[in-house]
């Protein structure tokens, strides 16, 4: 039997292309610190913002109650680094001068923690994402990139309005359960990751798998991909390995073409 795409990938990948490690907190903080910040360029660049709404965090390496987050109304075209909080989950700002988005709290504590295995969770109110979600329904397995999430993403099915009360949090984070993603009824796209690279990947896979099937039921009947296949492909390019792979790329353009964001 073949080996799946991500296992020939990362066995012919060099230690250059393996994801860092570290032996001390301080180290991987920073380096945390900078693959969020880069992923909020990254939404900024592809024109995911919709004024102060979305965010992004990452749990500190080192205290797994902690978190990193955007502050409020700040461009995500011109967050940097030193603009970041770290926040707990009791919603206080233990690093930083901003404000904490109260949304962000709601639905980033709750997710947190549930999910002892997620280290970061991205959303925002993209365009495809948020027309999507007001049909109502999961994505079918159209094409090779939606069968990301084939079988590994929910509905959120009661929009309340503005996420402001942190059991509101908890009930998508029961809602989302193990998957990887959810579909929130009349508001957006929510991804998570075990690192920032795979939950801002997803997050921009699943809004561009979002914009394919609304386009393809625009223009006639598409044609899904058959249940196994769609379950084999799905190991191929729904997992962490290949997320954090596919998110490189994008992540070596953005810091190239904005140096600045790390000042």
């Amino acid at each position: 039997m073949n080996k799946p795409a991500y296992e020939v990938v990362m066995s012919k990948a060099n230690q250059s292309v393996e994801p860092e490690t570290f032996d001390n907190f301080e180290d991987e903080r920073l380096y945390v610190k900078k693959r969020l910040t880069a992923g909020f360029r990254l939404f900024g660049k592809l024109g995911f913002d919709e004024g102060s709404a979305g965010h992004i965090t990452v749990r500190d390496p080192e205290h797994s109650d902690r978190f990193w987050v955007n502050p409020f109304g700040v461009s995500f075209k011109q967050i940097k680094m030193s603009e970041l909080l770290l926040v707990n989950h009791d919603g206080e700002i233990l690093e930083g001068d901003g404000i904490l988005n109260a949304a962000a709290f709601a639905i980033h504590s709750g997710i947190h923690k549930a999910r002892p295995d997620v280290m970061a969770a991205a959303h925002s109110h993209s365009v495809y994402g948020k027309t999507w979600s007001s049909l109502g329904r999961k994505l079918d397995p159209l094409t090779q990139d939606s069968c990301a999430f084939y079988n590994d993403h929910v509905v959120f099915n009661d929009f309340t309005g503005v996420v402001l009360d942190p059991s509101e949090g908890k009930r998508i984070a029961k809602d989302l359960g193990q998957n990887k993603a959810a579909i929130l009824l009349n508001h957006g796209l929510l991804t998570v990751g075990t690192c920032v690279d795979t939950a801002v990947w997803w997050y921009i896979t699943m809004e561009r798998s979002c914009q394919a099937q609304l386009m393809a039921e625009a223009a006639g009947t598409p044609v899904f991909v058959r249940p196994d296949i769609a379950e084999i492909t799905y190991g191929d390019v729904g997992n962490e390995k290949i997320g954090w792979f596919n998110f490189k790329p994008l992540h070596d353009v953005i810091v190239a073409e904005q140096p600045d964001m790390f000042d």
